[in-house]
């Protein structure tokens, strides 16, 4: 599975710096964004440490925000920074002692993440959370229904098509399949940063 979202979004970001008139480069690229939120979900309900993986994705952050720039050719903030303010959210609302105070915490987040121009913003938080408490034909239906009110705010139906991922995380889940990387971990972990490089090099080369 960390495969197809490596694969994925290399095709997305090749078609969005090289080939924005290709929408189907971009179709296949909505896949990427749900297995990387399943994975941080994934990641944190499994890690040994949580503050360490907290720290890990916070630095792969900041390594990945200058070829992210140099990329795209804009200022705002890169994908794993969303991922890692999810993940922060993941771990503070687990310690709160009630469930009442996780959803100003989760609107606080999310508007935080707007503001900051993060890369998915608060639907990338949203979709997180989704994995954390759905599962099954549920999950695939919220899922839906998150894609349809970014339609309406954002007027891109291109999203809709990343619940084909989620279909496929969750008939995964209901196979009990596995989420494991067969390769080295710093490909899985390193390969954002590294594949923008490459792409920053070419288009301004």
């Amino acid at each position: 599975m960390q495969w197809i979202a490596m694969i994925t979004m290399l095709i997305d970001h090749i078609g969005a710096v090289f080939f924005p008139h290709i929408i189907e480069l971009r179709i296949i690229g909505r896949i990427a964004f749900p297995i990387y939120a399943f994975a941080v979900y994934i990641g944190y309900k499994h890690t040994r440490d949580v503050q360490k993986y907290i720290w890990r994705l916070f630095w792969i952050a900041i390594i990945s925000q200058v070829p992210f720039m140099a990329a795209f050719n804009h200022y705002s903030l890169n994908v794993v920074w969303t991922l890692w303010s999810a993940l922060l959210v993941l771990f503070v609302i687990d310690k709160m002692p009630s469930k009442l105070l996780r959803i100003p915490i989760v609107i606080g987040a999310g508007l935080f993440m707007e503001i900051s121009q993060m890369d998915y913003g608060m639907y990338g938080l949203l979709l997180v959370l989704l994995f954390r408490y759905f599962q099954g034909p549920v999950l695939v239906v919220a899922h839906v229904l998150l894609n349809a009110l970014y339609l309406l705010l954002h007027n891109s139906s291109v999203q809709m098509y990343s619940v084909l991922a989620t279909a496929g995380i969750a008939i995964a889940q209901y196979y009990q399949a596995g989420f494991r990387m067969k390769g080295p971990r710093w490909v899985w972990r390193y390969f954002y940063p590294a594949h923008l490089a490459i792409i920053a090099i070419i288009r301004w080369v």
